[in-house]
């Protein structure tokens, strides 16, 4: 099956090997995609945990002349958008998350054998995941990351926050690369 396209049949990915009963093991590769976002998940509640139990709320650790360590929370989304809205923000962002969860399943499943792809998109399940934990959890996204020069601060984030972000980078990349090849 011949496709002009990079997002072409899984036959001709290299990561399609051949069971025992002769049938593509296309099932793998998604699997593992989906067990690196579970790690990505797990080191961002990790590093929650750490700060939830060594911070109190709005505590804040310098650890360079421009960086922090704080713990805050977030009931918005990015940049606390709709923080302040009532409390029904926490079910709708938790349900836009799973969904996005979701979609991306399925987009690892369609495109095994795109590496950069795959990797950017399990980068954004593993953050969505990340903060959808906190929301079901918490009722809020615990930050930590807190950027600044001198008296202006860039809003605080978490771990799965720079996953996402990198994720995203990724997609753009892999896109532009693709394009370029056509």
């Amino acid at each position: 099956m011949a496709s002009s396209s990079t997002r072409s049949s899984r036959s001709s990915s290299p990561r399609s090997k051949s069971k025992p009963s002769g049938k593509p093991s296309a099932n793998v590769t998604p699997w593992l995609w989906m067990a690196f976002a579970l790690l990505v998940v797990m080191i961002d509640q990790f590093f929650k945990v750490v700060i939830t139990r060594s911070f109190q709320y709005a505590e804040s650790r310098p650890v360079t002349s421009f960086f922090n360590l704080v713990l805050v929370y977030n009931k918005g989304a990015a940049f606390s958008f709709l923080a302040d809205a009532g409390g029904w923000q926490r079910w709708f962002f938790t349900v836009l998350g799973v969904a996005v969860g979701g979609f991306i399943v399925w987009l690892l499943y369609r495109h095994t054998g795109q590496k950069m792809f795959c990797l950017a998109v399990s980068l954004i399940l593993g953050g969505a995941v990340g903060n959808v934990v906190d929301r079901v959890i918490h009722g809020h996204v615990i930050d930590f990351l807190d950027f600044h020069w001198r008296n202006t601060h860039f809003p605080a984030f978490n771990v799965a926050d720079c996953a996402i972000t990198l994720g995203a980078i990724l997609l753009i990349v892999d896109e532009l690369r693709r394009v370029r090849r056509h």
